[in-house]
């Protein structure tokens, strides 16, 4: 590949929350922390506050527009480099009216890497990934599918 695509994408897709979702987000959170509290569980219940409060920052936050490049070497997003070599196989998810494309690692215990791209440039990225690594079909595993129930 000589020519390098690029492109800008969300570094995730951002899923509408009503009041609703943050006040049972806020009474779960309390019942569990009342829970530890009543078993003696200190430390646990200031995790679980913590947590809900962090939970709360992130899905406030509006997702960060960041720029991806497709080289020889790899992906770069920004400053990082996701190399070739270190994946096994790639995928193509459509995420209702959003696509990805994700990354599936050699090791183990690594994790897979889920980059979002505009479908007027899928076909191009496609197969550029598709002349590096082979293609396997992706689905949605437990964790993305709850982060999805979720609209996490």
């Amino acid at each position: 590949m000589n020519d390098k695509i690029s492109w800008e994408a969300q570094e995730y897709v951002q899923r509408s929350k009503n009041a609703g979702w943050y006040v049972g987000l806020v009474f779960i959170g309390l019942a569990l922390a009342a829970g530890a509290l009543f078993l003696g569980w200190w430390s646990f219940a200031i995790l679980i506050v913590v947590s809900v409060f962090a939970l709360i920052v992130y899905t406030v936050r509006p997702p960060r527009v960041l720029k991806y490049t497709l080289s020889d070497r790899g992906l770069a997003e920004g400053s990082r480099i996701y190399e070739y070599k270190n994946y096994k196989s790639f995928g193509v998810l459509k995420d209702g009216e959003h696509f990805a494309i994700v990354l599936t690692p050699r090791k183990r215990f690594s994790g897979r890497v889920t980059v979002y791209f505009p479908e007027n440039q899928g076909e191009a990225i496609v197969d550029a990934f598709g002349a590096r690594l082979p293609m396997e079909e992706v689905k949605l595993d437990f964790i993305d599918k709850l982060i999805k129930f979720l609209r996490i």
